[in-house]
């Protein structure tokens, strides 16, 4: 009997201790959630064995990741778009291969990077940050590969025209900035916004778990099922910064941002990938078609059945298309110095 008795107990001990720590995640995903996804960025981060750093330049502080070392292949850089941040890129960094140089940096004002006035915020005040950044961790001692999607890849765009010296290729990513001739959902809520002088609630900002699910409807083709916990604890990650990102969103609508990208697409020299999604509901698919018209040697990957979050939804196939690219470039170029 005694000797049943200590078993017993050492199955309630036991038991004690696994409940414990079983107990504390089902509080945090109930009580916490937006704990819940820091941990899940940290977890997957450390995994794909990313590295968080700060430059400082002046006063500035920028916020980036980065695996890899400056190899044969060239370095890239990755944009990301509105209101996201830097770990938007860890579905694509976990299909690229460990050797390769990435940096991806917080966009100003966003998630580690200094937050500072409007000025930063324009597409043309994010390209002279993203310079600033550039310079400071000094990545353009060769020319590296420029990602950007969304806003990002407005940023993008308008970085090489300017910058053209610093960039070997680039892809771009369902990017803004671009007159579109066919209209969207998006630009059905852009006109409702503008006739009630902004006082309705902007659907790329939201404040309930309700609206966090209708941007994803609006930014995904496919059809994510999210627990309604976790809608909440993204809601929560993001609602201290909504007035933040209220500012950056009237300046990339605004007349000197909009269409920055369609002003400066023609100054563009790099070696031009974009891709976008067919079901797109943002930014229309015309303007891979626009962009092509502009550039006609640039390479146009259209994805069925997916729409702006490209990123999100098809993250192989995208680290797929930008790797030909890189390796299609950089072979290109071999062999013409090989001719020559």
């Amino acid at each position: 009997m005694a000797a049943d008795l200590d078993v017993v107990n050492l199955f309630i001990i036991a038991g004690g201790t696994l409940a414990i720590p079983i107990l504390a995640f089902v509080a945090s995903v109930l009580l916490w959630p937006s704990a819940l996804i820091k941990v899940y960025y940290w977890y997957w981060r450390r995994t794909l064995g990313l590295q968080v750093r700060y430059a400082d330049c002046g006063g500035y502080r920028f916020c980036y990741t980065y695996r890899g070392k400056p190899g044969m292949r060239p370095s890239i850089l990755m944009l990301h778009g509105f209101s996201a941040h830097k770990d938007t890129w860890l579905t694509v960094v976990k299909y690229l291969p460990k050797h390769l140089h990435i940096v991806c940096v917080d966009m100003p004002g966003h998630e580690g990077t200094t937050r500072t006035n409007t000025e930063d915020y324009s597409i043309q005040g994010q390209v002279r940050r993203i310079h600033q950044f550039v310079e400071t961790v000094r990545l353009n001692r060769k020319p590296f590969h420029l990602v950007g999607t969304a806003m990002g890849g407005n940023v993008a765009g308008v970085y090489a025209a300017c910058y053209s010296s610093e960039i070997c290729s680039m892809t771009l990513i369902c990017p803004d900035g671009i007159r579109h001739p066919c209209e969207t959902k998006f630009d059905n809520h852009l006109q409702d916004l503008e006739h009630s002088n902004y006082t309705l609630n902007i659907p790329l900002i939201p404040t309930t778990p309700e609206e966090m699910e209708d941007m994803f409807r609006l930014c995904s083709h496919v059809r994510f099922k999210i627990p309604q916990q976790i809608l909440q604890g993204l809601v929560d990650v993001r609602q201290p910064h909504n007035t933040f990102y209220q500012e950056v969103f009237m300046e990339i609508v605004g007349e000197n941002s909009r269409y920055a990208l369609q002003e400066h697409v023609h100054l563009i020299t790099a070696p031009l990938q974009v891709i976008w999604g067919k079901q797109d509901q943002v930014v229309d698919v015309s303007g891979a078609t626009v962009i092509a018209e502009v550039l006609p040697g640039c390479r146009v990957d259209l994805l069925e059945n997916c729409g702006h979050s490209v990123v999100m939804e098809r993250p192989c196939r995208t680290a797929k298309l930008i790797l030909e690219f890189i390796i299609m470039q950089q072979d290109a170029r071999g062999g013409t110095k090989k001719s020559s």
